[in-house]
């Protein structure tokens, strides 16, 4: 089954995006047909700065690659360097309202928090259904804050379908209810939105510093800590398997440890979870031809797909050369 599924590159890659959706990614990648893609051009609706796009987008690209993204098994690409999906994202608009899109959530919030929106971040949307429909993907793998998006998708593809001839593919939404919400140090669901994440590729000395500045409460030394309330805990939980979990609670319960005690033994965890992924990425830093390499074999894989697709789409619109 082709599953298709993008990250942007707004900034470093955090807890919360790894736990979260970098490795439901790196467990299709062997089982299915993996396209995945950076969405430097979703990025656009909150850049400003040519610098920060460029280089958040190789750093991007990077981290997949350390963390385990193979171009052997999947196809791997730079969203903008396949121009297909612009195009496309022009005549799919022509098969969603102007309401239906003010219905958005996403969109909505931002206004809300006094975002000043461009035209967009308002068909936004639009541009996520291309990525999924000129790629035929069957299966996309969403938050729950994305889920509105990919049912836009549907409809839009319906819709088109219904107008033109059967030519897109009606995606499936992948929603994991079981996928932890992974919370950043001030308790609040970690986004680098909210300034409160915990950077697993930044220095030792960085980690640190995010991890003793985790929430706690006031309680002493010797006395019973609880786990279920803990953002500590909670955060450490996601690298515990069920015994040494079990030992953690114990070790909460029972008191006769201070919170710089257990963010030490979470400090530990992250440090030595991520320990060849980091070696690895310092090995590909040193190496940026690969990368770019790799991208560039990506692109064309890409766009082999991408353009017999906006052909067939040309063809059903009666777009000219017919």
């Amino acid at each position: 089954m082709r599953v298709l599924t993008g990250l942007q590159p707004s900034g470093k890659l955090h807890l919360g995006n790894y736990f979260s959706a970098i490795k439901k990614i790196l467990d299709y990648q062997s089982t299915e047909d993996l396209f995945l893609f950076i969405a430097n051009l979703h990025a656009l609706t909150t850049f400003r700065s040519k610098e920060e796009l460029k280089d958040f987008t190789i750093e991007c690209a990077i981290d997949l690659l350390a963390l385990g993204v193979d171009p052997q098994k999947t196809v791997f690409w730079v969203q903008s360097d396949v121009p297909e999906v612009t195009e496309l994202t022009w005549y799919l608009s022509q098969s969603i309202t102007v309401s239906q899109l003010q219905l958005a959530h996403s969109f909505k919030d931002k206004v809300a928090k006094g975002f000043v929106p461009g035209a967009g971040l308002f068909t936004y949307p639009v541009l996520m259904a291309s990525d999924i429909l000129l790629f035929s993907a069957e299966k996309v793998p969403v938050g729950k804050d994305q889920k509105q998006h990919l049912e836009f998708a549907r409809d839009i593809a319906e819709r088109f379908n219904a107008q033109f001839g059967p030519a897109l593919t009606i995606p499936e939404p992948d929603i994991d209810e079981n996928t932890a919400t992974v919370p950043g140090v001030d308790g609040a669901k970690m986004s680098k939105s909210y300034k409160n994440t915990i950077d697993f590729f930044g220095t030792e000395k960085e980690i640190k510093k995010k991890v003793m500045s985790i929430v706690s409460d006031s309680r002493a030394v010797e006395e019973p800590k609880d786990p279920e309330t803990s953002v500590i805990f909670q955060i450490h939980s996601l690298f515990l398997s069920a015994d040494e979990k079990t030992a953690q609670i114990e070790k909460y319960k029972k008191g006769g440890s201070g919170y710089g005690d257990l963010k030490k033994d979470l400090l530990e965890s992250i440090i030595g979870h991520f320990a060849p992924y980091r070696a690895k990425r310092e090995e590909l830093t040193q190496n940026i031809d690969y990368v770019h390499q790799v991208l560039k074999e990506g692109k064309e894989k890409a766009k082999a797909v991408a353009q017999k697709k906006i052909e067939d789409i040309r063809k059903t619109l009666g777009i000219y050369p017919f």
